[in-house]
């Protein structure tokens, strides 16, 4: 994984009013936790910083007053109708350090014939990883899996240095029967019921008079 430099500031002001003047300088308010250390308040780059997220647990090294601080990061706050970064909480790693992280789990392949779902049971996959080296996902055949067939955690092939983070037993993707074919069966049903009645109520007023 290559490393994105961005340049960042400390910041010595905080609270909401504080936040929004760094938004409006096109920074994005952000705090570095890990080893141990206090936490630090930082500004970074709102652009450079959004293209870097773009890609999954991205190592960044942040140049700061001169020094430069490896970090990933951990969670990211947006904002809920526009999407742009609110705020950045990230973690400081050092080289050879491991650090348990969830990447995203692509499919690849056709499912059986018959109208299949497929369902990710977990959204990302839990791994211990080098903080250097951590994938940024990994890739998983679904050709030709029929519904009831499942894809366990332990099913999934690692980049070397890799490993589970989670119950090797635990399913990630399973595929499901799709119930197109019930639901159509049952409102074509509710219509014949209904006919019925219809029907019914037709021979009854016929019989009346």
């Amino acid at each position: 994984m290559a490393e994105v430099k961005i340049a960042a500031e400390p910041r010595t002001e905080f609270g909401k009013g504080a936040a929004r003047r760094v938004r409006r300088a096109n920074q994005v308010p952000a705090v570095i936790y890990g080893h141990g250390a206090d936490p630090k308040h930082v500004s970074i780059p709102g652009h450079e910083l959004l293209l870097a997220l773009r890609t999954p647990n991205v190592l960044i090294s942040l140049e700061i007053g001169g020094k430069s601080e490896l970090v990933i990061p951990k969670a990211v706050t947006r904002d809920p109708l526009k999407g742009f970064l609110e705020h950045v909480d990230l973690l400081s790693v050092k080289r050879g350090e491991k650090v348990t992280v969830e990447i995203p789990v692509a499919t690849e392949g056709e499912l059986a014939p018959g109208g299949n779902l497929l369902e990710h049971v977990l959204a990302a996959l839990p791994v211990e990883a080098e903080a250097t080296h951590i994938p940024e996902g990994v890739t998983v055949s679904v050709e030709g899996l029929e519904a009831g067939a499942s894809i366990l955690a332990k099913d999934i092939e690692l980049p070397k240095g890799t490993t589970l983070a989670v119950d090797e037993d635990a399913v990630v993707i399973q595929v499901v029967a799709a119930q197109v074919e019930a639901e159509e069966t049952g409102e074509e049903g509710a219509e014949g019921e209904e006919a019925a009645v219809a029907v019914e109520g037709e021979s009854e007023e016929a019989a009346e008079a």
